[in-house]
Parts: C-alpha cells; structure tokens; sequence
C-alpha cells in the first residue's frame, strides 16, 4: 500500500518549507497566498508581505490542528511541478 509521507511527530516551525503561491484578488482586493500541498490553508494580506506572514502563521496552525485530529501531516515537497 502507497502511502503519502508524513513528517515525524516533532515541534513544527518556519524551518519547514512549503511552497507558497501568491496572487492578487480583486474580488477580496488583497493579496492571497495559498499552500497547495495543505488542503484548505491560505491567508491573506493588504501587500504580498503581509499575505506570506500571514500564511505563515496559518501553516503552524494547520499542522497543530492535523497533529491535533491525528491527520498526517505531508512533508514539503519543494517546487511542484504544475503550480
């Protein structure tokens, strides 16, 4: 069975790289920085810098909760190919 990797069960930080896609919405008329690799985890921001602090903060929070729900949690893959 082929399953998806999962990072050990240890303190998370900014150490962990995931890739991070910002874009301007002009519906929200902000900046939007989206984490491709963990469902649902995006944030936003006034300026692209304040979109990837954001988003930032909202990785730490996805992976707590995932650790949280016994979820697994993906290792970064780097740059991905069809972003």
């Amino acid at each position: 069975m082929n399953q998806s990797p999962i990072l050990p069960n240890c303190e998370m930080s900014a150490m962990v790289k995931y890739e991070v896609i910002i874009y301007w919405s002009e519906e929200d008329k902000a900046f939007i920085a989206e984490v491709p690799e963990l469902p649902g985890c995006m944030a936003d921001g006034s300026t692209r810098r304040k979109a990837l602090a954001n988003v930032e903060v909202v990785i730490e929070e996805w992976i707590e909760t995932s650790k949280e729900l016994g979820r697994p949690i993906p290792e970064p893959k780097g740059r991905l190919m069809f972003a």
